[in-house]
């Protein structure tokens, strides 16, 4: 399972900086639902983790500490719609089976879940997702956001 190269982007987004990825995260954190896979893709460095911390303190609407779910691999929050988020960091995973074990299929069927490294699960990786896709940008410090997915909800969006 890969991100949807076959498909066009249903919106790609210029980020100049961290702090525009923030913005985007938090922008994309109220469209998102009980059941709602967030696949984010890229390589080491391209600001996922980044994205997500911004992502879950719009959804909890509170300015706490997001540690990144590297070692433990699976960290959860309460939103402030009442709705568990399950941030999962697959990168040492060894197997996709493994993800079972963390709960992951507990996320799906309830929760908003966001998964960085969301190849590492195979087959087990949802079809119904947002797949968003970070890409170095031509300076140093910027990226390009390629958003797969969602096609109803960001047709009348805003992006930031």
């Amino acid at each position: 399972m890969s991100i949807r190269a076959d498909l066009a982007p249903a919106l790609v987004i210029d980020l100049v900086d961290e702090a525009a990825t923030a913005r985007l995260a938090a922008a994309l954190a109220p469209l998102a639902r009980g059941r709602d896979v967030i696949a984010l893709w890229g390589d080491l460095g391209a600001g996922k983790t980044s994205f997500a911390r911004a992502f879950i303190r719009a959804l909890t609407e509170a300015d706490q500490e997001v540690p990144s779910p590297t070692f433990s691999l699976v960290q959860t929050y309460d939103t402030a719609q009442g709705v568990a988020l399950w941030h999962f960091d697959l990168y040492r995973l060894a197997g996709s089976e493994e993800a079972l074990e963390l709960g992951i299929e507990e996320a799906f069927a309830e929760g908003i879940t966001l998964i960085e490294w969301p190849e590492r699960l195979g087959d087990f990786l949802p079809e119904k997702r947002l797949d968003l896709a970070l890409e170095p940008g031509p300076e140093p410090t910027s990226r390009q956001a390629s958003l797969y997915g969602w096609t109803d909800r960001l047709a009348d969006w805003p992006a930031p």
